[in-house]
């Protein structure tokens, strides 16, 4: 029998499919066939847990008989007996079933593509027979459309408003799957200074990059300057990319800028980002939280003083507890925040961590306690941006 295939999609909602198998093969169909609706019936010696607790189906733990076939529309041979697999086709040929047949694909009177479900897409890809080459060509197919290199929409038909995406720690390898994507697709990108440089070189020239640190804005403060260039190219029909470093609402005033553009009547998409506070200490081999050792994290901006008036820590509160503390942009003021800590209570020798320009190829680290922090990240002149880690997990890795 040929390999060459038809590819056509099958609509099998309320319509009989028998499965015959309950082994990793099955488990791998089902699910797909249970959310097109189809009326599944599975037929087996024995089934994996996962077949066994999956809704949706109707499992028989018998053998396969003849007859079993009546009335399906569609048929699947996925049992570890050849013999028993060549009677389902047998069967599915003499009733007009089309057949998979997992086992030998060529057996059988369909084929199985390799596919996947991508925004109200479905790919499949066939290759002769060759199920490797059909699965790579399936996933560069997926992770093209994943990065924006192949574009899911209509042409000419591209989302509208702005999109608030965290371009995550630094690496620019580490942002998200769909930031990377709507970034693809920007008219204009509005980027902070610590969001991944690299990922603004890869736009296309068309693209409008504004550095949203040299926006003009006199006497308003910066950060209604930047509202106002969101909402301004937005209203003139551009998809603008609003690129934050970490994740947009983690110290990043990421809600402000949602709550000017639904105020001026525009659409946010909001794309969470890795947030530098937990991925920087974990990429320098410090976790936040390990079993027995502590039980919560707190992350705690350091851009104003603990005595400041506008400061809303409560530092004996932290002093007093026994987890980590992650400090960011806490640099400029660390004398003045080990003080405090010290005071609180926190021991001389708590462990610490300093990673200056974390996930990138200018990553350096310190470790010091808590009551030489100060003057070891003086002398090892660390700038920002760098993160702090507090705690007895800041010794792990060293």
């Amino acid at each position: 029998m040929s390999d060459n295939a038809y590819l056509v999609g099958l609509r099998l909602a309320g319509r009989k499919v028998v499965v015959v198998g309950g082994g990793s093969v099955a488990q791998r169909r089902l699910p797909l066939l249970v959310a097109n609706g189809a009326d599944v019936h599975v037929i087996t010696r024995s089934a994996t847990p996962a077949v066994e607790a999956l809704a949706g189906i109707t499992l028989e733990l018998r053998e396969f008989r003849e007859g079993d076939l009546e009335g399906a529309w569609y048929a699947i041979a996925a049992t570890d007996d050849p013999a028993v697999n060549a009677a389902v086709v047998a069967e599915a040929e003499r009733r007009l079933i089309f057949c998979v047949r997992a086992d030998v694909a060529r057996e059988g009177t369909a084929v199985t593509p390799a596919s996947f479900e991508y925004e109200g897409l479905s790919v499949g890809v066939l290759a002769g027979g060759d199920h490797r080459r059909s699965a790579a060509i399936r996933s560069a197919i997926h992770e093209a459309l994943q990065q924006g290199l192949i574009a899911a929409e209509t042409p000419g038909v591209l989302p509208g408003g702005v999109a608030l995406v965290g371009g995550g720690p630094g690496d620019p390898e580490l942002i998200t799957v769909r930031g990377r994507r709507l970034l693809a697709h920007a008219d204009v990108v509005v980027a902070d200074r610590l969001a991944p440089p690299e990922l603004l070189a890869e736009l296309a020239p068309h693209v409008e990059v504004i550095d949203a640190a040299k926006i003009p804005y006199g006497r308003a403060m910066a950060q209604d300057a930047i509202n106002e260039v969101l909402i301004d190219r937005a209203k003139a029909g551009k998809f603008v990319v609003r690129l934050k470093g970490g994740d947009p609402f983690v110290f990043a005033r990421g809600y402000e800028e949602v709550i000017a553009c639904a105020d001026a009547g525009i659409p946010v998409t909001v794309v969470p980002g890795v947030t530098s506070a937990i991925a920087v200490p974990a990429l320098a081999g410090v976790p936040v939280t390990h079993r027995a050792v502590t039980h919560e994290f707190v992350v705690v901006s350091g851009h104003v003083a603990p005595d400041h008036p506008e400061s809303l820590v409560n530092w004996d509160a932290l002093a007093s507890m026994s987890g980590t503390i992650v400090l960011l942009m806490a640099v400029e003021r660390i004398e003045q925040f080990a003080s405090v800590l010290l005071a609180g209570g926190r021991p001389a020798d708590t462990p610490v961590l300093v990673v200056q320009h974390g996930t990138t190829a200018a990553q350096r680290t310190l470790r010091a306690t808590l009551a030489d922090a100060p003057e070891r990240i003086r002398e090892d002149g660390v700038r920002p941006p760098a993160i702090i880690v507090i705690g007895s997990v800041a010794a792990f890795g060293g």
